[in-house]
């Protein structure tokens, strides 16, 4: 990938997790990188590894559910940094339950930080974008928004918001020079899938511990046999970003898993 040093690079939820190593491998491609979440000292940690590989960074407390919020975390990124190239709208939460255990408030909360948040952060960041006449969005779905999954039927359903979104509003925008696209991630091993009430434990067989059923889910669900890295999906995005006649789809980085 050539040098990204012109660039500026917006990613939400970046304090920790998929996010965080998104904003680090721009960061490590030379790009300026402005970080939101809610969490202050999670984004003060995250700077300051940014800066560690020499990076530019910018923290930013912000709620993606509020679109005044990110308005004003977005002209911090450009009185900062002076433009916005790329966006990656990764904040989301995780929510596990049958039907059975999942109440409304449960059922609100997913959708309002998966779905939502990301329709008020491309509405922010297009704002921005379009005067520029150039920008590449890129939305954080799943596989989760492909296909259905036992115990995940909230998360499943913002996950397919987000991609039905991401393909209208890349029609919407396309002949301005800014492309729309969704990530789905695969099986990364951890976050839902791992630990006490995690998917793996959820699906477990009589008699199984939670590691054998990681396991064997691993191996019977995805085609390559291995579990997908933060590494993986942070590639794919920065590939994303600078394919300017790539837009309006939703990539599957999943070993195989939704082929």
């Amino acid at each position: 990938m050539s040098n990204l040093k012109d660039q500026v690079v917006f990613v939400t939820g970046a304090g920790g997790g998929i996010g965080k190593i998104i904003a680090i491998e721009f960061a490590k491609l030379g790009a300026s990188v402005a970080i939101a979440d809610l969490n202050e000292e999670l984004l003060k940690t995250a700077v300051k590894e940014i800066e560690e590989y020499g990076g530019k960074a910018l923290g930013l407390v912000a709620n993606v559910t509020d679109l005044e919020s990110m308005r004003e975390a977005l002209k911090k990124v450009v009185s900062t940094f002076g433009r916005l190239d790329v966006a990656v709208n990764n904040a989301g939460v995780v929510g596990i339950g049958s039907i059975e255990e999942i109440e409304p408030a449960d059922w609100d909360r997913i959708m309002s930080v998966n779905s939502k948040g990301v329709f008020v952060s491309t509405k922010a960041e297009l704002e921005i974008m379009k005067p520029q006449g150039s920008g590449a969005i890129i939305n954080s779905a799943s596989i989760a928004g492909k296909m259905g999954m036992a115990h995940l039927s909230h998360y499943v359903a913002s996950k397919f918001a987000v991609i039905g979104f991401t393909n209208s509003i890349a029609k919407e925008v396309a002949t301005t020079g800014i492309t729309v696209n969704a990530i789905c991630p695969g099986i990364v091993g951890t976050g839902m899938w791992r630990g006490e009430g995690g998917v793996a434990d959820r699906w477990k067989l009589e008699g199984e511990t939670e590691e054998q059923s990681w396991e064997r889910n691993k191996t019977s669900l995805i085609p390559q046999g291995v579990d997908q890295t933060p590494q993986d999906i942070a590639d794919a995005v920065i590939f994303i970003s600078q394919a300017k006649h790539m837009t309006g789809q939703a990539v599957a980085i999943d070993g195989g898993m939704t082929m």
